[in-house]
């Protein structure tokens, strides 16, 4: 009989137990759930801010206004120069080229001289502004000329070589013109800019020393003048280097056509036929 209670004794406490456990589980659980944090709650995104569709213009304080603006007398005068030998520069290079371009021209046409009957209807057959016309006219007259005076004391091959190179040379210095311009520009631009370097940078030093501080604000300023003089002075001397080579190649193309005329001239003139084309009625 004691043994049965003391089963049932047993029994009742680990029921009490499991009771007990139960209710410490529990009670956590339910505290978190209960004093847990609230889910975050979700919000529409902000907006980007409205852009400005009008843009600002900020003016460059080291341009080519601030370097006129700012520069003393010595500086505009470089910059002056510049502009002068770089306009001087382009406009020999057009008119030489249409120059060149002319007589180019006119030596295709000259073609038309020697198909003629005479040498008096080939030379009216060029153009009277033709360089090929003036030298058929120079060549006729002096073999018209030869008969008397003081031409009798050199030999007719002689006479006629000697005018008609004077009216090659003739056409040679008129189509030489203005490129000793242009290399005179080519080997001295870049010094000029690098004067204005070389002042600008005087100018940046003396800011310094005025102010005792070497700031970006000082120096930039002066600097950059100094670096726009050098570019000006290179953008000045390499158009008219590559323009006196390319107008030095054109000149000896066309002149070197006028010396084959000359030279067949000449031929014509020495050998006799049609040399006096109004005396032989021609």
């Amino acid at each position: 009989m004691m043994i049965i209670r003391g089963f049932t004794f047993l029994r009742q406490c680990s029921a009490a137990v499991a009771v007990a456990g139960l209710l410490v589980v529990a009670v956590p659980m339910t505290g978190h759930a209960q004093t847990g944090a609230p889910p975050p709650v979700a919000t529409a995104p902000e907006s980007p801010p409205a852009i400005n569709d009008a843009t600002e213009t900020v003016e460059n304080p080291y341009g080519l206004s601030a370097l006129w603006a700012s520069g003393d007398f010595v500086a505009r005068g470089t910059l002056l120069a510049l502009v002068v030998m770089s306009l001087g520069s382009w406009y020999i290079m057009i008119t030489k080229w249409i120059e060149q371009t002319q007589l180019l021209h006119q030596g295709q046409r000259a073609s038309a001289f020697w198909s003629a009957a005479s040498l008096r209807e080939g030379a009216n057959r060029l153009d009277p502004r033709s360089a090929f016309r003036m030298v058929a006219e120079d060549g006729m007259q002096a073999a018209q000329s030869y008969e008397g005076g003081l031409a009798k004391q050199v030999d007719l091959n002689s006479w006629i070589l000697m005018c008609l190179q004077r009216s090659i040379d003739a056409i040679n210095n008129r189509m030489q013109g203005g490129l000793a311009f242009l290399a005179t520009v080519g080997s001295t631009a870049p010094f000029v800019g690098l004067f204005g370097t070389v002042w600008g940078i005087y100018h940046a030093l003396t800011a310094i020393g005025i102010a005792g501080q070497a700031s970006i604000d000082k120096v930039a300023g002066p600097v950059g003048e100094a670096l726009i003089m050098t570019a000006l002075g290179l953008a000045v001397a390499v158009p008219a280097v590559l323009g006196y080579n390319w107008m030095v190649r054109r000149n000896k193309v066309a002149m070197d056509r006028v010396r084959g005329f000359a030279a067949d001239l000449h031929t014509m003139l020495v050998g006799g036929k049609s040399a006096k084309p109004a005396a032989r009625g021609a």
